[in-house]
């Protein structure tokens, strides 16, 4: 079955309240802007090629705002499985694998793990310089990259989308109460995000804090630029109220 692209409220709808209670729907959030996003559309579409009885919808989280708020969408790459009107679960991040076998145990149909999974490693990847929170086997080990190569690759995870968040965990799981508080505050203000789990690489969460110069996490950047942690972010919020909006806008 091909990817269907929503294209309205009404047409998302229409589709998941016509189905037979025992349909799997798989349903994908994405933006233009996310460099992740680029990888998963390829992923995405190729997995609905080997799940013929299960429903896969593409949402533009930004064109279709409320849809994305109903399932309290901020960050983008972001995957939900219904069946019935029921969530079954929840992936947020680019991690092909992850998704592969998350469909492979949920779906009905005869297709073998083993062939989603295959799936999902000829799909056209990434490096994980542009996915953020992905854990592809393919990666480069820490022990093989130089210095000069980690802070290239970092460069370009600090902007990998307009807002990154380099936290413990991921939005839907934090792994611990800063990242859970500042993950908060960014959907309290309606801030869309990239985010990196940096529990998934080591090399990441020991070059960042030589990158930046800041010992701890979470870290939040916006246009590349270190704005601080939660502490920091909170004193900027209180000291301007629109200091989202206007950092974002620089």
């Amino acid at each position: 079955m091909s990817v269907v692209e929503i294209t309205s409220d009404s047409h998302f709808s229409e589709l998941t309240s016509s189905l037979a209670p025992t349909t799997l729907v798989a349903v994908y959030f994405h933006t233009p802007w996310a460099a992740p996003c680029a990888q998963m559309n390829s992923v995405f579409k190729s997995l609905s090629t080997l799940h013929s009885s299960v429903l896969f919808l593409s949402v533009n989280a930004d064109e279709l705002p409320e849809i994305s708020e109903s399932f309290d969408i901020s960050a983008v790459p972001y995957f939900v499985m219904l069946r019935d009107g029921t969530i079954l679960k929840e992936l947020s991040g680019a991690d092909p694998k992850e998704l592969a076998a998350t469909i492979s145990a949920l779906s009905e149909s005869d297709a073998k793990p083993a062939e989603s999974e295959s799936a999902a490693a000829a799909a056209p990847t990434s490096s994980t310089a542009d996915a953020p929170a992905s854990s592809s086997t393919d990666a480069p080990e820490p022990a093989e990259e130089t210095e000069e190569e980690l802070n290239a690759r970092l460069a370009k995870l600090v902007k990998a989308a307009p807002v990154m968040l380099f936290m413990k965990g991921t939005p839907a799981a934090p792994q611990c109460g800063f990242s859970r508080q500042l993950v908060a505050i960014l959907r309290e203000h309606h801030v869309r995000f990239g985010f990196f789990d940096i529990l998934k690489d080591d090399a990441v969460r020991q070059g960042l804090k030589k990158f930046s110069d800041w010992p701890t996490f979470p870290q939040l950047y916006i246009g590349g630029e270190l704005q601080g942690g939660l502490d920091i972010v909170k004193e900027s919020i209180q000291e301007d109220p629109e200091f989202f909006e206007k950092a974002v806008a620089e």
